[in-house]
């Protein structure tokens, strides 16, 4: 089974992530300097290392949507991949607000607690359509993994 190339899927797979990262990262522009003065737990890495990250994550997610919704695989449903695929990313964009703007630390942390049992159920929805478009959502589980533990860290010594 051949897939051709869909160049317009592509495009609109790829804005989707990253418009919405992009517009979390605009309502909080300002209130991302917090991270530099709390206390941060061990192996916190600078904050230039986020916007670095996130933009890699972006894309693959953009990548991960387009082989799905390019896959001619007609026997799976798409909708339940599709319907996460969207919660995540919703989680993804409200986190942002809730820890750097409200400094709700604690909520922030459930919120990725939610995030990542979405994004393990994601990638698992992922994989019976396309195991590429799956693993490339695990280095987004390790960074939500990791964003755990230093959301806990800053929680746990900032209050």
């Amino acid at each position: 089974m051949i897939v051709k190339f869909n160049l317009k899927r592509l495009i609109i797979s790829l804005i989707i992530p990253l418009a919405v990262g992009g517009l979390s990262a605009f309502i909080t522009r300002g209130d991302m300097e917090i991270y530099k003065t709390v206390e941060r737990p061990p192996f916190s890495p600078p904050s230039i290392v986020f916007p670095i990250v996130w933009s890699i994550l972006y894309i693959l997610m953009g990548i991960s949507l387009y082989l799905i919704w390019n896959s001619d695989d007609h026997y799976t449903d798409k909708t339940f991949a599709y319907t996460l695929f969207g919660f995540q990313l919703f989680l993804n964009f409200i986190w942002s607000p809730v820890f750097f703007s409200a400094n709700q630390y604690l909520l922030a942390f459930i919120i990725l607690i939610v995030l990542w049992i979405t994004v393990l159920l994601m990638i698992i929805s992922f994989y019976k359509i396309s195991k590429p478009a799956a693993l490339l959502q695990i280095p987004y589980l390790i960074w939500v993994t990791i964003a755990g533990y230093l959301n806990i860290g800053i929680y746990l010594l900032n209050r």
